[in-house]
């Protein structure tokens, strides 16, 4: 199966503190694949230098064959990348953004059209829409930045807490849209803190914890190296206690 996203010995520094540090990790095609961790385990760097917006110390991130590296325009052109806290223009509505949107990549007007009304319906925008975004709920605008990612239908979708703020049916909605993407060989890489949403709808889950990926596999996997029964909340803290880790390095070898 073709990889989609390849991290080489991926390593990241701010100064002396190493953030992602000699990051191996393969995402293929068709995969939705949920990466989690605790908060400041290097989910956010991750993500930055996939999506090209922070540059790797050491090590290659390549997207659909194509290096991510001081240019990486054809690496950057197969994904939509879509943050924790979506950023849109507030002096736009949103239909205004999906226009802009729709210009910059590039696409057919009419194309564009299509693709707008129908992901406005899927995600129930209408109400909204033609109101300028500076009045929007955080709701509102994590549906309005989903669909201006969907837009150029992307090779890979990459969204940190893509839930957050949404209600019960646009969450299921979300999940549906990108378990769409993955039946159609497209890929979902998808950071979140939400154990029960990346237990419910990821094909394979890694944990990183302290810049290094302490697993990586399906439910499954990750079961077989814990408990039969756990629960991914259960293998996720054990995974991620620092005091056991502490307990152990403490034990004379």
């Amino acid at each position: 199966m073709a990889a989609a996203i390849e991290l080489s010995d991926v390593t990241k520094r701010y100064g002396n503190f190493t953030a992602v540090s000699r990051l191996q990790l393969e995402i293929h095609e068709g995969e939705l694949f949920a990466f989690l961790g605790p908060n400041g385990a290097g989910k956010t760097t991750t993500i930055k230098m996939i999506a090209g917006l922070l540059r790797a110390d050491s090590g290659t991130v390549r997207v659909c064959g194509h290096p991510m590296g001081l240019d990486g325009q054809m690496a950057k052109a197969q994904i939509a990348y879509v943050p924790d806290q979506p950023f849109l223009y507030e002096k736009l509505t949103g239909r205004e953004f999906l226009e802009f949107v729709a210009r910059m990549y590039g696409l057919e007007p009419a194309v564009a059209r299509e693709r707008a009304r129908l992901l406005i319906a899927r995600l129930e925008m209408g109400d909204f829409l033609d109101q300028l975004t500076e009045s929007y709920s955080h709701g509102m605008k994590q549906r309005t930045a989903l669909a201006a990612a969907l837009l150029h239908e992307p090779r890979v979708l990459i969204t940190d807490e893509p839930m957050v703020g949404l209600d019960p049916r646009t969450v299921r909605t979300v999940k549906d849209l990108m378990r769409e993407m993955t039946r159609e060989g497209r890929t979902v890489f998808m950071s979140t803190h939400t154990l029960e949403v990346a237990e419910a709808v990821a094909d394979r889950i890694g944990i990183i914890h302290h810049g290094r990926l302490v697993a990586v596999g399906t439910l499954a996997e990750l079961r077989a190296q814990a408990a039969e029964n756990a629960s991914l909340e259960d293998i996720f803290l054990n995974l991620t206690d620092d005091e056991r880790d502490a307990s152990r390095e403490a034990i004379p070898r």
